[in-house]
């Protein structure tokens, strides 16, 4: 359901609250409550209370799972806190509709109602908002007015250091009216889109002019970079190669969409429509010698966020030199290139003066990560089942038994093979000792889809497939594998109820839904692969594994699963304390806009392979302490 949420003050003493109910086609009920406020402190906690109060009251009275809300702004006016609220406390999406947009002389039902009606309005196919790209393809973040988190929300997700030093950098950006725009290649599905949204915003709310534009999506084009991407990583078959005609078809891709929407008079990258500009896609490499042939005075930052097996980038006439000398012709221009803190990411051709290490992020207040009550859980979790039922898939048994959940992309670098060999070895032994089934994990194996992924439906069919194959096929009906749709919380359900964490990627940027299975306070096992060492203390948090060693892996599940000398508690106890600020959205707000504050004032910027996160920290007057929890500040070649 839906409901629309609006206040009058009838009186000095009083408030009346009107509540519309629709199932998205048409109201079906409404109520109003009067607020005795004569003998009250505290009117905006009072309200917020009186309202959760009477949501949650007529959700468990009607069995209702409210999806998303309209707030009138004279009831966010009374209540600024309220819209965070919802989000937060009720999972409840809140649209808050626009000053004077409505008669506020109508009776408060009816003014309850016009707001339910307008918020449906933006939710789209399985209950989710419509994602909305404006024009000259500018991403709408939080289209419809929607209003998730405040900045007390983010200043209580960090420590006090980092909000001073995000504060005062954007401060100035803010003082100094900086504009700073992003260009990625999709606006949903995968990390970058993840960080933008949630990056955007922050600065929002920090009053930082920051935009994000997406290309016209070209489905032949994104066949040709998922294949780079494969073959950079030393995943793609041997035979695959970037050829002329792959070449100047993405080339021409990028040329339409810059010369049709933002190269053109009032455009982001016309005179005057940016003050910084951050290619963060490979897909977009185009635009920088663009950008820095018709603005050469504009600064271009390219950010590196896949992993470039620079080893084989050096092999004379090998596939991986010949996609990395086509991608460094276009990004060479660029003023810096910011990598993940892994050294083997970076190609000998980039020179390490130019190079700063920046970490991928994640946001703590999304629907990916923030707390979900038990009675949304249990909703989450029904339409998890009613997906399963839908695609003919075994369903997860949980609470009554336990499972063990890698959550990645169906993706050739994400080691899907290693994790059905590694459950199936843990069975095997458990079968061996005699374990019964019921008392047994089962595995899931879950993701989102990105459009510029093609190769999600053929590993998707490929692991399907492999479940009915002579090792697995006893175990099949443990085993879920599931292709889901945009719910952030059916994910957040999934990995924070899950016993176990698996992130078994041969080929790996940072990925940081090991952080975030961190701080779901989730012991994880995972191979030693890119920058995921940076986030697990072996040992101590999770446990980290060479690259293809599936025993070893069913070796710690096995340990885990039986808390073999009290182990899982011990890792359990470690989990959450050592998830840095830096892989925050705040975290990551610090270091963009102290890239933005230096570059936009046309000074030169050679961080020679620092962390942007330090330096950004101390130009803003608040230094890393040594008490404080960062990411580990040394190479990455360990010994497991």
């Amino acid at each position: 359901m839906h409901i629309g949420l609006a206040a009058k003050q009838t009186g000095p003493q009083e408030v009346e609250i009107g509540y519309s109910i629709s199932d998205g086609v048409y109201s079906i009920d409404y109520a109003v409550h009067k607020v005795d406020i004569s003998t009250v402190d505290d009117v905006p906690h009072t309200i917020a209370f009186a309202v959760l109060e009477g949501i949650m009251a007529f959700s468990g009275r009607h069995m209702v799972k409210f999806v998303c809300a309209g707030v009138g702004s004279k009831l966010v006016g009374i209540c600024p806190r309220l819209p965070s609220l919802l989000w937060s406390k009720l999972d409840i999406i809140p649209y808050v509709m626009p000053a004077g947009e409505f008669d506020y002389d109508a009776p408060v039902d009816e003014l309850a109602d016009s707001m339910v009606r307008k918020a449906t309005m933006w939710i789209g196919p399985q209950e989710m908002p419509r994602l909305d790209i404006a024009g000259r393809n500018v991403v709408n973040v939080d289209g419809g007015g929607i209003k998730l988190c405040d900045l007390q929300d983010y200043e209580r997700s960090v420590g006090e250091p980092v909000w001073r030093a995000v504060s005062t950098l954007c401060q100035e950006l803010k003082e100094r009216q900086v504009k700073v725009r992003f260009f990625s290649a999709t606006p949903q599905g995968g990390g970058v889109a993840l960080m933008r949204h949630a990056l955007v915003r922050f600065f929002r709310l920090m009053g930082v002019d920051c935009q994000w534009f997406v290309p016209k999506p070209n489905p032949a084009v994104f066949r040709v970079t998922k294949t780079n991407h494969n073959i950079l990583q030393g995943v793609a078959e041997p035979n695959k190669r970037l050829g002329e005609e792959d070449k100047h078809q993405w080339d021409q891709w990028i040329q339409s969409n810059a010369d049709r929407y933002w190269f053109r008079k009032g455009g982001p990258l016309a005179d005057g429509g940016a003050d910084v500009v951050i290619i963060d896609d490979p897909q977009m490499i185009g635009l920088i010698p663009m950008i820095k042939e018709r603005h050469p005075t504009l600064p271009v930052i390219y950010r590196s966020h896949i992993e470039i097996r620079s080893d084989l980038t050096k092999i004379e006439g090998s596939p991986q030199q010949g996609v990395w000398q086509f991608l460094w012709k276009h990004i060479k221009p660029a003023d810096l290139f910011i990598a993940h803190p892994v050294a083997g990411f970076i190609p000998t051709e980039v020179n390490i003066k130019d190079v700063g290490l920046m970490p991928a992020t994640t946001d703590w207040l999304d629907g990916l990560n923030k707390p979900i009550a038990q009675w949304d859980t249990q909703y989450y979790f029904r339409q998890f089942a009613n997906g399963c039922l839908s695609d003919r898939m075994t369903n997860l048994a949980f609470p009554s038994r336990g499972y063990i959940c890698q959550v990645a992309r169906f993706d050739p670098s994400k080691g899907i093979p290693d994790v059905l060999d590694s459950y199936a070895k843990l069975r095997q032994r458990l079968e061996e000792e005699g374990v019964a089934r019921e008392n047994t994990p089962q595995l899931l194996i879950c993701g989102h889809g990105a459009i510029d992924d093609p190769d999600g439906t053929f590993i998707y069919d490929e692991t399907c497939q492999a479940i009915n194959t002579d090792g697995l096929r006893q175990y099949k009906n443990d085993i879920i594998v599931m292709r889901l749709g945009p719910s952030d919380q059916i994910l957040n359900v999934l990995l924070s109820n899950s016993r176990i964490a698996l992130q078994l990627s041969h080929r790996e940027g940072f990925e940081v839904k090991v952080s975030e299975a961190l701080h779901k306070n989730i012991p994880t096992v995972a191979y030693a692969s890119g920058g995921i060492p940076l986030q697990i203390r072996h040992g101590h948090n999770g446990f980290l594994v060479k690259t293809g060693d599936t025993a070893m892996v069913a070796q710690h599940l096995y340990d885990l699963w039986m808390n073999t000398d009290g182990i899982y508690e011990k890792l359990q106890a470690h989990t959450d304390v050592v998830v840095s600020d830096e892989v925050s959205t705040v975290g990551n707000a610090t270091c963009w806009a102290y890239l933005a504050g230096v570059l936009s004032k046309g000074e030169k910027l050679q961080p020679n392979g620092r962390w942007i996160y330090d330096m950004a920290r101390e130009a803003a007057g608040v230094p890393v302490e040594k008490e404080e929890q960062v990411l580990p500040r040394k190479a990455l070649h360990l010994d497991i």
